[in-house]
């Protein structure tokens, strides 16, 4: 019997926007550096992008596919109050959606040993935890973590007092990636001692006997004083005779203060495993809960107005349980939905690179600010003492470009008028797959696909002379993309040379000044008021699909 796959079906799925992949442009009077560097470790080239998620996600495919060893995202919940305008079915059918466009770009930045870290509560986890499974592989899934959010019960809820939410993990290849363990806390360590000043250090002890039928027998045992044990009924040791007397032979056995006590082997703290295999249970007193977040925040931000803001941000114990887990020091941690900024401070703090970004304005009002405190130093609160953070490194600041294509006002589309020439050279690299590196000795070299072949960006338009004359200096062992307002003659009278019309040779390629496909309910397309006279279900269906054609565009 052959297999089917499985898929998760809704409302417009079949509905994908055409993405514009945008250029970045940095700011530089927003961007910021600690003054002087602070230790071997501190990364300066982390990036902050304002602009929809989406777009950036889609600006960073070409130069980060592949590269980033950990995203963690906390996407909004889609609890049902935002969508006010939806049919319940839309709703999530929006949501999903807007999440598999995000996801689907997500994957392709992840190397193959990265991994992919999402926050998300019951009302839509077992949905994404369905389209994750579609779009890393049911293979790929690592596990579901509950995070207790809160530890005080409710009394007010109406059927039971939610404290939990979930951390959904998936990798890129599961093969290829590999968990780091946790570090071992002060507690675990409270029950190693040394009563018998054991050279080999602080040791605790394991019981010798255990209740599988299948262990090493149950012989007799006679301690140095004496005294004779066998397993008690039920049990059997978990040793063989000729294991005991080794262990007997190097010390490895207790037998209690006074020589009597039943017999248990020694476990040094010097020979344990340094690290805690993680669970799928995070408690609150281990990674922090939504009031301590909130705590941090106002700490943070007492001198900002708005600080209340953000109503369920992530503790920073939480963010470095995960990045402890999956990262290294120096790897790439991208948050594409940053909210307070907490992934960017706790990735720092960590020695981790990052990129982060959001949309909105707090990104310059709370998240600058913020960023600026964990580089001065000034930020003491969340993890800051215990990885002993004394500030340094930096970050850069960048905006999402203006769309390229604009229309004028007999509604042609034409090059945006904000583009100068080397943004525009750099957006066609971007477009055309070529990576943008400007020449400073062949003024026709904007950038390069390989070591052969190479792309030439100009608003001319270009004479026969002109092409001829280019042609002779690219030379015959390479290839040359021109990609020009008009020229003349045929596109394919010169072998070294390919010509492309601007803005023509785009057009049909992405939706043009589209600048927002934002989780943000304001931004999305209301459904239209119902008439008097209620319609069938059909027509409502007919309606649903109009509101999604408005959020994807025509494709």
């Amino acid at each position: 019997m052959s297999k089917t796959k499985l898929e998760l079906t809704w409302i417009g799925k079949d509905k994908r926007p055409k993405l514009e992949p945008r250029i970045l442009l940095e700011n530089p009077g927003l961007s910021y550096h600690a003054k002087h560097r602070v230790s071997d470790n501190d990364q300066f080239d982390n990036k902050l992008i304002f602009g929809d998620n989406l777009l950036a996600l889609k600006a960073l495919e070409q130069g980060y596919a592949g590269k980033v060893k950990c995203v963690f995202i906390d996407p909004p919940y889609n609890t049902g109050s935002a969508f006010t305008h939806y049919d319940d079915g839309l709703e999530h059918s929006i949501w999903l959606s807007l999440m598999r466009d995000r996801l689907e770009i997500i994957r392709s930045l992840l190397s193959d040993d990265g991994s992919l870290w999402i926050t998300i509560d019951d009302n839509e986890a077992h949905y994404l935890k369905v389209l994750c499974d579609e779009i890393f592989g049911r293979q790929n899934f690592v596990a579901s973590v509950i995070w207790q959010k809160l530890f005080t019960v409710k009394n007010s809820a109406k059927y039971f007092s939610d404290m939990h939410e979930y951390v959904l993990i998936y990798t890129k290849t599961i093969t290829s990636w590999n968990r780091n363990l946790l570090s071992r806390s002060a507690k675990l360590d409270e029950s190693y001692s040394n009563p018998d000043k054991d050279p080999r250090g602080p040791w605790t002890t394991n019981a010798i006997q255990a209740r599988n039928y299948y262990s090493q027998g149950t012989y007799e045992i006679v301690s140095p004083s004496g005294k004779v044990f066998i397993p008690p009924q039920g049990t059997y040791w978990r040793v063989s005779r000729a294991t005991l007397d080794q262990l007997v032979s190097d010390k490895r056995i207790w037998w209690g203060r006074d020589g009597t006590a039943t017999p248990r082997i020694k476990k040094f703290l010097s020979e344990v495993k340094q690290g805690v295999v993680p669970a799928t249970l995070w408690f609150h007193d281990d990674v922090g809960t939504n009031a301590e977040a909130k705590v941090e925040i106002r700490t943070l931000f007492q001198d900002i107005k708005d600080a209340d803001i953000f109503m369920t941000p992530k503790p920073e114990r939480l963010i470095k349980r995960i990045l402890e887990i999956a990262t290294d020091p120096g790897d790439l941690v991208l948050d594409s939905f940053a909210g307070s900024g907490t992934t960017g401070a706790v990735a720092h703090k960590m020695g981790r690179r990052w990129i982060m970004i959001e949309l909105g304005e707090h990104c310059q009002t709370h998240i600058i600010p913020r960023l600026k405190k964990v580089v001065d130093g000034e930020d003491q609160g969340g993890i800051s003492k215990t990885e002993n953070w004394q500030g340094g490194g930096g970050f850069r600041y960048y905006s999402l470009a203006p769309s390229l294509l604009e229309q004028d006002r007999w509604d042609n589309w034409v090059v945006n008028k904000n583009y100068n020439p080397a943004m525009l050279a750099e957006a066609l690299c971007k477009l055309e797959g070529f990576t943008y590196a400007p020449s400073d000795t062949q003024w026709w070299n904007h950038g390069y696909s390989s070591e052969q072949d190479f792309i030439y960006v100009t608003t001319q338009n270009l004479s026969h002379q002109q092409l001829e004359e280019l042609s002779e200096e690219v030379g015959g062992d390479r290839s040359l993309l021109v990609c020009c307002a008009a020229f003349r003659g045929k596109a394919d009278q010169f072998s070294n040379l390919t010509l492309k019309k601007i803005p023509k040779m785009v057009l049909s390629r992405c939706e043009w000044a589209h600048d927002d496909y934002s989780l943000n309910v304001a931004n999305l397309p209301m459904a239209q008021p119902e008439p008097e006279i209620e319609k069938p279900k059909k027509t409502r269906l007919k309606q649903a699909n109009t509101a999604q054609n408005d959020l994807f565009g025509e494709i």
